[in-house]
């Protein structure tokens, strides 16, 4: 596939797919628990992926399965993929507690002003971005308080959950960009989420004691953040980052609140109003500006 085609196309999907699944989320709150949730959907996705990385073993020519790696790749592997399994538990169990105590809208927007906390991290790993794409992700910002926040923005013990949570993603994406091109992507989320199923099951058990009565009112839920969600949209990401810029995917994948609110207009019949569509095509102008050449041009930060 184009590499242009496979860095744009495949963070949009994968945008689409989050954002439909929000509801999902919000919908599990009132039967699971933020640890049993995340393992059961985690258990789905795992699975998911083995299968398809043994079915890919078979159909693709020249391309091993996982039981055929040697102790070299899997030791790479595991390094890679458990701690993406670890950044993304702990992102994703963050999440879940603050959706429980506060709105949609904020917890949106605070989970995706990890595009702000990226390029701050990558200056550590030795990356300025450009003013343009500095000014993109001001504008995606912009956007998206635009987008979520309608109601007047106060800070809630919840809402600094979140934040947390903001800050542990954009840990998980520049995990990804670490290993992500060394690493078969299929395999890495595979082992990611194996990871990320025993580090969230041993928890539930451990506090959460979910019922089976409990998990099945979540059946839909469950499976549709565990085939697509996790299984779908994280491998998508992890293929999307192979030799891309972590700053312009974050902004691409950022797009999330956007599906989110239209998936929300059609699906639900909800109303967008003008502020909504005016948080819309700024997202839509952070993305265009996110893509020009001169914003991909990362210059390494001077020693001196």
């Amino acid at each position: 596939m184009n590499r242009n085609v496979r860095q744009v196309f495949f963070p949009l999907l994968t945008a689409f797919i989050w954002g439909t699944a929000f509801s999902a989320q919000s919908m599990a709150t009132a039967h699971l628990g933020p640890l049993s949730f995340n393992a059961t959907r985690n258990v789905v996705a795992a699975l998911a992926l083995l299968v398809t990385d043994l079915v890919a073993g078979k159909i693709v020519k020249g391309r091993r399965n996982l039981f055929q790696l040697t102790k070299e790749e899997w030791r790479r592997l595991l390094i890679g993929g458990s701690l993406c399994g670890l950044m993304l538990i702990l992102a994703s169990t963050m999440q879940q507690i603050g959706i429980a105590d506060t709105s949609a809208g904020k917890t949106g927007f605070i989970t995706a002003m990890y595009i702000v906390i990226v390029p701050l991290f990558g200056l550590f790993q030795g990356k300025r971005p450009t003013a343009l794409l500095w000014g993109s992700v001001a504008v995606a910002a912009g956007g998206l308080y635009f987008l979520c926040v309608t109601e007047s923005f106060t800070v809630a013990p919840s809402d600094l959950v979140v934040l947390l949570c903001a800050v542990l993603y954009a840990g998980h994406i520049l995990v990804v960009d670490r290993f992500g091109a060394q690493l078969d992507g299929i395999q890495m989320s595979c082992i990611q989420f194996f990871t990320a199923m025993i580090l969230s099951g041993v928890g539930a058990l451990a506090v959460e004691h979910p019922t089976m009565t409990s998990i099945s009112l979540c059946v839909g839920p469950i499976l549709y953040c565990g085939l697509l969600s996790s299984g779908v949209g994280y491998t998508l990401q992890i293929l999307a980052q192979k030799d891309a810029n972590p700053t312009v995917v974050s902004i691409l994948l950022s797009m999330e609140s956007v599906f989110a609110v239209i998936g929300g207009a059609v699906v639900l019949h909800e109303r967008m109003g003008g502020r909504e569509i005016f948080g819309c095509v700024l997202m839509l102008v952070a993305v265009i500006l996110a893509q020009l050449p001169a914003a991909t041009r990362e210059k390494a930060v001077s020693a001196e």
